[in-house]
């Protein structure tokens, strides 16, 4: 008598295979979605033995393959080509994730203008949770209504390939890739099983063709691709749209890229008219003032490859009794509150009993250790009502007993704080013009090795700053 076959089962929403079937799926607490899965009960494959065939293109020397065919083609909008390495490439898969009402539609409604606009092929774009109208109500706002650029609302990829065979266009956007399903694949459209199914299948499509395709993807409450990290295998580049409901500010970060630098990263503003590029953002991070005032510091941090010179301010609040507050907006906690604890034990300035609150400018999120010398500026500044000159710059990172530290793309920040009209600069030592051999034009940079030495400058250069 042969024993039956036990069922196995795999959550639609994560991709958990449970030894039995549960109404919650125990690794991601989904209720309802763990189902019988088809595939069998995971384990070894038996091997077995494949026979050989005539490959369709023979194995060729590399030097006589072209790379023209895999050359990158501007889209049209210029931090969308930054990050993408100077365009897509035709047949690359670009997985662009965000936050729901962050603007990655709007975005890609322009990038697909552009390629109808410049380019010598249509783009299509389909959307599976809008109308064509709504889509259309967006166009007219942004002005993307170009004749060969092509909308269609679709959710069944058997319908999205049909499109592709009636306007054979050279980009597609998929928005979003959780909205379609695939005919004869079980599960529902945006679980583990479909979401792998649609994209491989549009992965095939866009290598076959040279079809550049853009997927949008959701993200999680936990900022992840919703559904599976598998996407982020199958496809070429995958971009992340990041961005404050409070901010006009919106940046597209690289995660991966087989064409080009994985961590660049492109700056955007969101206004009523749409989504413009940025190509030069600093200004949004900084405050011009008609009058000296203390409690702020100028730093320069990296996001990715690009420096941008932001400002940090602070508030030293009244006395409180028992644990004061400590507030930050756009810095990281922890790190406020080690630069206090080096402040009072290394240059005696008393923190402990006061309220302070730090927060960058422009709605740019500094975490980088580079910003600790521009907070313990700004906080002294803050503490003894003393403002900071408006043209000095500090980068470093402090550590436990008061000394600054080295960081890295010194001269890239220097440049840009130079490019900006900024004279003075401290900075770790063995980060000046001597050890890296580039002098900013116009910039006096000094070498601090502690906390005590770079309050020194600083006051220093505000008296000279004064004199001016």
């Amino acid at each position: 008598m042969t024993k039956a076959k036990s069922a196995a089962y795999e959550c639609d929403v994560c991709g958990h295979r449970p030894p039995k079937w549960t109404g919650r799926c125990p690794e991601c607490g989904e209720w309802g979605s763990v189902i019988e899965s088809a595939a069998g009960p995971a384990g070894p494959v038996a091997l077995r033995a494949v026979p050989s065939r005539a490959p369709l293109e023979p194995a060729r020397p590399i030097a006589e393959i072209s790379a023209a065919p895999a050359k990158a083609r501007p889209t049209g909008v210029g931090e969308f080509d930054r990050v993408l390495g100077g365009g897509i490439v035709p047949g690359a898969v670009v997985l662009l994730a965000g936050e729901p009402g962050v603007g990655k539609s709007t975005l890609l409604l322009d990038v697909a203008q552009q390629w109808a606009k410049h380019g010598d092929t249509p783009s299509l774009v389909v959307s599976g949770e809008e109308s064509v109208s709504q889509v259309r109500l967006r166009a007219e706002r942004i002005g993307a209504l170009h004749e060969r650029l092509y909308l269609a609302a679709e959710s069944d990829l058997s319908a999205v390939l049909g499109h592709l065979d009636a306007v054979k266009p050279g980009l597609l956007v998929l928005d979003s890739v959780q909205t379609v399903s695939a005919p004869g694949t079980d599960g529902v459209a945006g679980g583990v099983t479909q979401v792998r199914a649609v994209t491989a299948a549009m992965v095939a499509v866009a290598k076959e063709r040279g079809l550049a395709t853009i997927l949008v993807g959701h993200v999680t409450k936990d900022g992840n691709v919703a559904g599976p990290r598998v996407l982020e295998h199958l496809v070429d580049v995958v971009l992340n749209f990041e961005g404050d409901k409070h901010s006009s500010l919106r940046m597209v970060r690289g995660l991966k890229n087989r064409f080009g630098a994985a961590d660049e990263v492109g700056c955007f503003e969101m206004h009523e008219g749409g989504i413009t590029s940025l190509p030069d953002p600093s200004g949004l991070f900084l405050t011009r003032y008609a009058d000296a005032v203390s409690g702020t510091c100028v730093s320069v941090a990296m996001e990715g490859r690009r420096a941008l010179v932001t400002e940090v301010q602070t508030l030293i609040g009244a006395q409180m009794p028992g644990s004061p507050r400590r507030t930050v907006s756009g810095l990281d906690s922890a790190r406020l509150a080690m630069v206090l604890a080096v402040l009072q034990r290394r240059a005696q300035i008393q923190l402990h009993d006061r309220e302070v609150y730090a927060a960058t400018v422009g709605g740019l999120r500094v975490t980088e250790p580079a910003a600790d010398l521009a907070l313990a500026l700004a906080a002294a500044s803050a503490a003894h009502d003393l403002p900071m000159p408006p043209d000095l710059v500090a980068i470093g990172e402090v550590g436990l007993t008061g000394e600054v530290r080295r960081i890295g793309a010194v001269p890239r920040r220097l440049a840009e704080a130079a490019r900006l009209g900024f004279r003075f600069a401290l900075v770790p030592p063995g980060c000046g013009p001597a050890a890296t051999g580039v002098t900013p034009p116009g910039m006096r940079v000094l070498e601090v090795g502690d906390i005590r030495t770079a309050l020194h400058y600083a006051v220093k250069a505000t008296a000279e700053s004064t004199d001016d």
